[in-house]
């Protein structure tokens, strides 16, 4: 390990430092035959249709109930790429380091990347750090760019949704926005809200496996359920009806969130998807979803109609109807 217990600038240098960090913390966790072979590019062997997606995480705080910014950086990139019927397969991770970090603190995040990557059979292949003066940024931000091979000869896209089908979630809405800011303003709830941060493709790549007829896959993240529901209807120019009733909330959730004056359907979720399908495939849709750990929670939650093209309409627990519009403005900043 190296002497200094916090980042210096020096670990930016390209040189002894550098090398040393590279190793003792980068190459110690995320280690693999590819990366190991510390060239300047990855070579990579990848047969069919692939997959790219890009992001950058910038959550604060940096550890919150239910994960952290380093896992969240893999199953953030892994979820993209699967909502695209893909299997993902290789990542790459730019680290912006600020000068004073602790090295405890980037090597905590470091493994966490390490274990989801495992765990997802991901492999990080390439990746680059840099170290920036302290205050030019807040701890720690982290890129992530992955690739994936399409797995069906159709893929799942947003301009896909066609009127009659079913609209389904994979489980309760909201966690992950909810967690991190009560971690945040140091909130506590009668029972704790807790991240579903998770990769989905286990999930995903099983759904369209069994029924290829899915017609949009999309993960409700920045801006939650609504924004996301809104995204897909100017996409696929057709209007949603969305039951309020029907869209599944946790209590701890909906109770932070009566606290706090925000709304599950636009709080940031890193653990659900939303699946587009005909209404006949639905029921072993939620089957598949139910009997699965990542969508023990799915349900049914409205339908592709004729009606205004681009609209979504939420059917209130009353029985009114009212415009679910996207998203004004940042309900929660920082959270992804």
């Amino acid at each position: 390990m190296s002497a200094f217990e916090r980042i210096i600038l020096d670990h930016g240098s390209g040189g002894r430092a550098s090398q040393r960090l590279i190793a003792d913390i980068f190459f110690s966790h995320l280690g693999n035959s590819i990366l190991l072979t510390q060239d300047d590019a990855a070579l990579l062997e990848i047969e069919g249709r692939i997959a790219m997606s890009t992001d950058t995480f910038t959550v604060d705080p940096l550890f919150f109930p239910g994960g952290d910014i380093g896992a969240l950086s893999v199953h953030g990139t892994a979820n993209d790429l699967a909502m695209l019927g893909a299997a993902p397969l290789y990542l790459s991770c730019g680290f912006i380091l600020e000068e004073g970090l602790p090295l405890k603190t980037l090597e905590a995040v470091v493994s966490s990347m390490g274990r989801a990557a495992g765990q997802g059979g991901l492999k990080i292949v390439t990746g680059d750090t840099k170290v920036v003066p302290k205050g030019a940024v807040d701890k720690l931000f982290i890129n992530t760019t992955g690739i994936g091979r399409i797995m069906v000869p159709d893929p799942p896209k947003g301009d896909r949704a066609a009127e009659g089908d079913a609209i389904l979630v994979s489980g309760t809405l909201g966690d992950h926005g909810l967690a991190v800011m009560t971690k945040r303003e140091g909130l506590e709830f009668k029972s704790p809200v807790v991240s579903d941060a998770a990769s989905l493709h286990p999930l995903t790549l099983d759904l369209i496996s069994r029924i290829p007829e899915i017609h949009v896959l999309r993960d409700p993240t920045r801006g939650g359920l609504a924004t996301t529901l809104n995204e897909i209807a100017q996409q696929s120019e057709k209007e949603f009806l969305i039951r309020e009733k029907d869209v599944p909330v946790d209590p701890a959730v909906r109770e932070g969130c009566s606290f706090l004056g925000l709304d599950a359907l636009y709080l940031a979720n890193e653990g659900k998807c939303i699946c587009i399908l005909p209404e006949t495939r639905a029921g072993e849709a939620l089957q598949i979803m139910r009997g699965h750990p990542l969508g023990q929670g799915a349900a049914l939650i409205g339908r592709v109609t004729a009606g205004q093209p681009g609209r979504v309409i939420l059917e209130t627990e009353l029985g009114g109807r009212r415009f679910l519009s996207m998203l004004e403005g940042e309900q929660l900043p920082r959270i992804c």
